[in-house]
C-alpha cells in the first residue's frame, strides 16, 4: 500500500512538513504563576499528526485477541526486544525506556481506548477537531488551547520567547496574544530578517538559533519534491525542537504553555513491531520528553506534557505490515505534576464483537475528558468555561479527575 494521498495533501494544505516539527508559546505569564503555594505551572501540548497505533505502542499484551490481530508486528513482554511491562496487561514499546522511567517514578500515565467525538477517519478533519475542541470539523478557526489560554487572567508581558515551526498549528489559533512566529511560519519573512533572528539567538542560546537554522533550511527545500526527512532526521529534529522550548520555558520571564506538533506518524506501511519505522519516531518522542525533563529542570516538578493524536489506526495489520486508519488510541502524559504510575483504561476487548465498526480499538474515554482534566487541574478551570468555552457543547464530557499531583 502506498503513503496515504490524503496525509500527503494535508501536508501541504497545512504548509507542515513530514518529519516535521513546530513549536508556538504564548507571550503573557498568567497571574496564578506567583500563586501562594509555589506552584508553577506549566503546559506543553504535543500532537503526533498522522495518527499514532495506541496499540502499538501500549500494548494489551494481557488481552488474547491482541496477537492475533496485530499480527507480526505485536509487541511481546519476551524475545530479542521485549516490551516494558507496565503492570500485568499494558506493556510499552521498548523504544521508550524515559517515559517507562517516570511512569516507575510516578510522574507519567497512560490513558487508552481514548478518541476525540471523530469518527470519520479523515486526517484533516481528524486534526481539525483535535486541535479545534469542536465535535465536528471546519466550525473555527480558533483552538482549545487558544480558548483557555483566553479565559485565563492576565498577566506580565513575557519578552524572550520565540515559536519555531512552518505554520500556526490550529490549537493555537485566535484572540490571545501569541510570541511572534519564526521565520518559517512568516513566508512574508525575508531572508534579511530570518537570519537577523538566527544570529540574535545565536549567541544567547545556540540550541535555539540551530533550531531556527533547520527551520530556514526546510522552508527553502518545501518547494522541492524530496522534502521528507528520513526517521532519523525526524527523531534528532524532535529532540533539538524540545531541547530549544525546554531552554525557554524554565525561564523566569518564559511562556508557561506552549505546543508542539510532530508529522509523520501515519504508518499504512513497514510500520515494524519492536523495531523498525515505529519504533524510531517512538524514539524521537521518547527522548523528546526527556529534553523536556532536562532542560525544564527544577520547573518540571509543575509540568504537565500532554501528548495526542487525532485518531488511532486499525487492530488487525494489513497487507503490507502496517495499519490503517482507526478510531481509539492512547493519550500519554508526562511531568512533574502527573499522578502517574498507572495505565487509565476502561478496555473495551479485541473480541470482533467488541471492535469499534468490526476493526477499530473501540474508544470508551473522550479525550475532552483528559484535556479537561489537565487543565482544571493545571489551572483552575472551572467545569462551565471548559464546558462552554474552551470545548463548547461537551457538558457530557466531564473533566477526569486526578490527573494532576
Amino acid at each position: 500500500m502506498i503513503d496515504c494521498v490524503e496525509n500527503r495533501l494535508l501536508t501541504s494544505r497545512r504548509g507542515l512538513l513530514l518529519g516535521g516539527a513546530s513549536f508556538a508559546a504564548w507571550a503573557y505569564l498568567p497571574k496564578f504563576a506567583r500563586a501562594a503555594d509555589g506552584r508553577d505551572p506549566r503546559l506543553i501540548v504535543v500532537i503526533l499528526r498522522g495518527a499514532l497505533d495506541g496499540l502499538s505502542t501500549v500494548a494489551p499484551v494481557g488481552d488474547p485477541d491482541y496477537a492475533g490481530l496485530h499480527g507480526a508486528i505485536a509487541l511481546t513482554a519476551d524475545g530479542a526486544h521485549p516490551a516494558i511491562m507496565l503492570d500485568t496487561f499494558f506493556a510499552l514499546h521498548p523504544a521508550m525506556p524515559e517515559f517507562a522511567r517516570m511512569y516507575r517514578d510516578r510522574h507519567a500515565a497512560v490513558i487508552h481506548a481514548v478518541a476525540t467525538p471523530y469518527r470519520d477517519r479523515s486526517h484533516f478533519d481528524g486534526q481539525d477537531v483535535l486541535e479545534s475542541g469542536y465535535a465536528g470539523p471546519g466550525r473555527v478557526q480558533s483552538g482549545w488551547l487558544n480558548r483557555a489560554l483566553e479565559a485565563l487572567p492576565r498577566g506580565e508581558r513575557v519578552s524572550s520567547a520565540l515559536a519555531v515551526g512552518p505554520t500556526t498549528p490550529l490549537v493555537l489559533r485566535g484572540n490571545a496574544p501569541t510570541v511572534g512566529w519564526a521565520p518559517v511560519a512568516l513566508p512574508q519573512a525575508d531572508d534579511d530578517t530570518a537570519m537577523r533572528l538566527v544570529e540574535l539567538y545565536r549567541h544567547r542560546d545556540p540550541a535555539l538559533a540551530a533550531v531556527l537554522s533547520q527551520g530556514l533550511a526546510l522552508e527553502k527545500a518545501a518547494s522541492g519534491d524530496d522534502m521528507k526527512p528520513k526517521p532519523g532526521n525526524a527523531v534528532a529534529q524532535m529532540r533539538q525542537v524540545a531541547r530549544g522550548a525546554a531552554k525557554l520555558m524554565a525561564s523566569d520571564d518564559g511562556p508557561r504553555i506552549a505546543a508542539l506538533a510532530f508529522d509523520g506518524w501515519d504508518t499504512h506501511a513497514n510500520e515494524g513491531g519492536p523495531v523498525g519505522r515505529l519504533a524510531f519516531l517512538l524514539g524521537g518522542l521518547d527522548g523528546a520528553l526527556a529534553e523536556f525533563e532536562s532542560g525544564l529542570g527544577e520547573r518540571w516538578r509543575d509540568t504537565v506534557v500532554v501528548v495526542a493524536t487525532e485518531f488511532g489506526r486499525t487492530a488487525r495489520i494489513n497487507g503490507t505490515d502496517g495499519t490503517d486508519h482507526g478510531t481509539g488510541t492512547i493519550a500519554l502524559l508526562a511531568g512533574g505534576a502527573v499522578k502517574g504510575g498507572r495505565v487509565i483504561a476502561d478496555w473495551p476487548g479485541l473480541k470482533p464483537a467488541n471492535l469499534f465498526e468490526a476493526r477499530d480499538l473501540k474508544p470508551t474515554t473522550d479525550l475532552r475528558s483528559v484535556i479537561k482534566g489537565v487543565l482544571q487541574g493545571q489551572f483552575g478551570l472551572s467545569d462551565r468555561v471548559l464546558a462552554e468555552t474552551v470545548f463548547p457543547d461537551s457538558a457530557s464530557a466531564r473533566p477526569m479527575k486526578g490527573l494532576v499531583a
